[in-house]
This record gives C-alpha cells, sequence and structure tokens, in this order.
C-alpha cells in the first residue's frame, strides 16, 4: 500500500525550490496590460525545458528525486527522470513537484496537456497534472493512478475550460509514492499543450456526485469538495480527472444563509438551510451541498495550564513547536481536507470529509518524557452517528528518531458515545500511563486522528502537558 504524504498546508509548507532557470518576479495584470504579453509557448520539456521555468519538490518528497537523463528518452536528446525512493527513505518518502513558470503563460489556445510516460516495472503514477502553483493553485486538474508500462505511451490530461488560463504559472506537477514499498524509476518526455480538437466534455460532479449535508456556524467557511469532470476522449473511452472548483459555476438556493463564490467556497452568513449546487458548461453538475447553519460559533475552552508545563502542537494560547503538518495526505484511502478557520482570533483545525488525519512534528521530534498527559479539544457539528468513534494515536518514532526505522511505537485510545456528542466541545486528556503500547516519549512525533465517517470535526488545543 502506498504511504503517500503530500503537504500544502498553510501551516508548515517545506518548499525546496531547486532552480533550473531563473523565475521570473510575479506580476499582476494592470489596467493597461494584455492578455498577449503573457507567453503562449506550449511546450514543457521538448529535449530541455523551456524558457522561465522552475522546478520546486513538495515537502517531505525526497529532493533529489528529480533528474534530467540523456539516456532514456522517447525522442531526441533527454527526458525528465524521476526516482521513486523506497519506503521509510530517510530522505523523503516519495518523488514530488512543480514545475512552475513564474511570469505566468496564455494557454487558452490549447486544450490538453500531453506528454510521453515508461517506466523500469509496471506501476501505476499517484497524481500528475497543471495548475499548481504552490499559491492558490486556482485552476488545478489532476489525474490520478495513471497506468505505467514498460514501453513508452502518450498521457492526455484534458483542460476543463482553457479560456481561465490567461496567465497560468503551474505548468505541471507530479506525486508518486513506493509500490508495495519499493521505489522505482519513471521517465516523461515531450511535455506539452495541445489543440487536439477531438476532447468532448462530459458530466462534472460535486461531493462525490451525491447529495451531501454539513452542519456549520454563522462565519465559517466550507469548501465544495469532490470536485471532477468525466470527458470522452481521442481514442473513445472516457476519463475522469479531479479538478478545482472554479472551473465551475455555483448557486445559493438561500443566499440569506450562506453565500457561495466562484472558487466554490461557501460562507454561511445567518442560521438556516441552503443548497449549493453547481454547472458546468452550462449544464448541472451531479451532487449538491446542503448547508445547515444553526447559528453563532463557540471556542473550545481557554486552555489555563502554565506554559511551563506544556508542549503545545497546536494552540493559540501557547508557543507550538515546529510542525510538519498538521494534515499529510497518506494515500491511498485517505479522504480528510482541511478547511481550517478563524473565529475572534482563535485558529481551529477544521477537517471535513474527515476519515483519517495525520499531524506530524518530527524536524525535530518532541521529547516528553517530563510528561504526563496529551490534550485536546474535539467539536463534531453534525449528529452522531451509530457506532461513531473518534481514536487518538500517539506515534513515537524510536531512538533512531526516524518512521519506519524498526523501533516506532504508537498507542491508540478510542472514544464513543455517550463521550462523543454532537454541537458540544469535547476535552479529551488521555494518561500516558494508559498507553502501554508507547514505549517511549523521547521521540514523539505523530499524533492521528480515526473514526470519521467522512463527516466535519473541529479540532483545537493539541498539547503535551506535566499534571
Amino acid at each position: 500500500m502506498k504511504n503517500l504524504k503530500i503537504n500544502y498546508l498553510k501551516f508548515s509548507f517545506l518548499l525546496a525550490l531547486l532552480m533550473l532557470t531563473n523565475i521570473s518576479c510575479e506580476r499582476d495584470l494592470s489596467d493597461d496590460a494584455s492578455l498577449s504579453t503573457f507567453s503562449k509557448n506550449p511546450d514543457v520539456f521538448i529535449d530541455g525545458f523551456s524558457a522561465g521555468l522552475g522546478y520546486g519538490a513538495f515537502g517531505g518528497s525526497k529532493l533529489t528525486a528529480f533528474s534530467v537523463d540523456t539516456d532514456t528518452k522517447y525522442q531526441g536528446t533527454s527526458s525528465m527522470r524521476f526516482d521513486v525512493p523506497n519506503e521509510g527513505d530517510a530522505d523523503g518518502g516519495y518523488a514530488g513537484g512543480v514545475f512552475i513558470d513564474g511570469a505566468g503563460r496564455n494557454l487558452t489556445d490549447y486544450d490538453a496537456l500531453t506528454f510521453w510516460v515508461k517506466g523500469s516495472k509496471g506501476a501505476y503514477l499517484n497524481e500528475v497534472g497543471y495548475g499548481n502553483d504552490f499559491g492558490l493553485n486556482k485552476y488545478n486538474v489532476t489525474l490520478r493512478n495513471v497506468s505505467i508500462t514498460t514501453n513508452w505511451q502518450k498521457v492526455i490530461i484534458p483542460i476543463p475550460n482553457a479560456s481561465k488560463l490567461v496567465q497560468e504559472k503551474g505548468m505541471f506537477w507530479y506525486a508518486e509514492g513506493p509500490e508495495g514499498g519499493l521505489g522505482y524509476t519513471f521517465w516523461i518526455d515531450n511535455v506539452k499543450y495541445e489543440k487536439l480538437g477531438t476532447i468532448a466534455p462530459g458530466q462534472a460532479s460535486i461531493q462525490n456526485g451525491i447529495n451531501q449535508t454539513t452542519t456549520t456556524f454563522v462565519g465559517i467557511n466550507t469548501p465544495v469538495a469532490n470536485v471532477a469532470t468525466t470527458f470522452n476522449m481521442p481514442n473513445g473511452s472516457n476519463q475522469t480527472v479531479t479538478i478545482s472548483p472554479a472551473y465551475l459555476e455555483f448557486n445559493s438556493s438561500n443566499p440569506s444563509v450562506a453565500s457561495v463564490d466562484s472558487n466554490g467556497v461557501v460562507t454561511s452568513l445567518s442560521a438556516g438551510t441552503t443548497v449549493i449546487t453547481a454547472t458546468f458548461g452550462g449544464v448541472p453538475a451531479n451532487g449538491s451541498l446542503t448547508i445547515n447553519c444553526v447559528g453563532t460559533f463557540v471556542n473550545a475552552p481557554t486552555p489555563t495550564r502554565s506554559p511551563s508545563n506544556v508542549i503545545s502542537i497546536f494552540s493559540d494560547a501557547y508557543a507550538n513547536v515546529p510542525v510538519n503538518y498538521y494534515n499529510g495526505y497518506w494515500q491511498p484511502f485517505q479522504t480528510t481536507v482541511s478547511n481550517d478557520f478563524n473565529v475572534l482570533g482563535d485558529n481551529i483545525l477544521n477537517y471535513t470529509n474527515f476519515n483519517f488525519v495525520g499531524i506530524e512534528f518530527s524536524s525535530p521530534t518532541v521529547n516528553a518524557t517530563s510528561k504526563t498527559h496529551i490534550h485536546l479539544d474535539a467539536f463534531i457539528p453534525g449528529p452522531i452517528a451509530p457506532g461513531r468513534q473518534l481514536r487518538v494515536i500517539v506515534v513515537d518514532f524510536g531512538a533512531n528518531g526516524v518512521f519506519g526505522g524498526g523501533d516506532d511505537t504508537r498507542h491508540s485510545t478510542t472514544f464513543t458515545a455517550p463521550f462523543l456528542v454532537s454541537q458540544s466541545w469535547r476535552s479529551i486528556d488521555i494518561p500516558f500511563s494508559a498507553m502501554p503500547g508507547l514505549l517511549s516519549r523521547s521521540n514523539l512525533a505523530q499524533i492521528i486522528l480515526e473514526g470519521g465517517d467522512n463527516s466535519v470535526i473541529y479540532v483545537d488545543n493539541i498539547y503535551f502537558y506535566n499534571n
């Protein structure tokens, strides 16, 4: 099973920028600027990189995974080579990064990104696409689980609406983890944008194509999630890609309860209910999001413990230790996405579509041998389904301080009803003395929350303390 952690989070984003050429300074459209000022160059990699292109590695990835290979290529003199690390590699758990044109390009003349790919063995490339610019990623498009063989084959990723790509900076991105725990090599060549004219848009969907309901509070933003569309490809097959909400048009049935912007972000305004729907190319998308706003938000209890007795992971009441990420995206089964918010100066971790999530603080690890408990506050805004659980897992990376180094230990504590209730903060305090599976606390590095039913959970005030 691939255990791929891709860190896009605003809290702690590790970016290693490996320059291929100088990236131009970002510039904005001014009143007298014309779209023609942005290059229409369709080439990304054709025997070398087009002018202005730079490479940035994702946080947690192996920074040396990418190179240029002059021995193996589809055509010409060179190709892009990607060396996926073995599971547990201390230099990075996967290969992943973005190829960026800092000035942006006008891609309105094209309908697809195309490239050729082959591997040292048969595999499935986790994610590949365009529109990721290490910023808003407003027009991101993702093709998942691309079949790779030992022979060169062409991959086509459709552009949902080229008219929106007037200054796109994210030319190409990828993310791939070990296959069956083992690394391998794959090559990509002839990366470019094309006007094929043989791609037909199909049905789009939001919320996985189903009608979903979420409970929110006034002032809380909720993103429309799991947006995808299907295209009929030149070979007659149907291909589904995940796309940013900004490619769709949105509507709120009751704008006084909640508004929705062009990026699919829903803002709750007053108590009541509204239904968020979308269209793609004028055609209604499958699925909807019903917002049930129940009124004013109540913050978690303010911590009162002395800072000298606390090691804080996430809290506005204390100084937090360095955290790698608050939502490591662990493929292939994680559905959790982050929509964190701030209410009256208090930052809240908001996990939507929650099934499990990992918080990692391994650079450096935390020595909590002097502490006696872990604390966190959790709030479930929606109804508590029968059998609902919340499992809190604490992980120590062992004496070597490395994930998967052979001496990792962990312990989980599970909470159920009647402790779990709807629309009320629950303060969780777990003594380390009740964690026999956690053999050490000198290299604590992860807190994992499990047991969600693809609903919503808010979390605040995560810390270790001495009672």
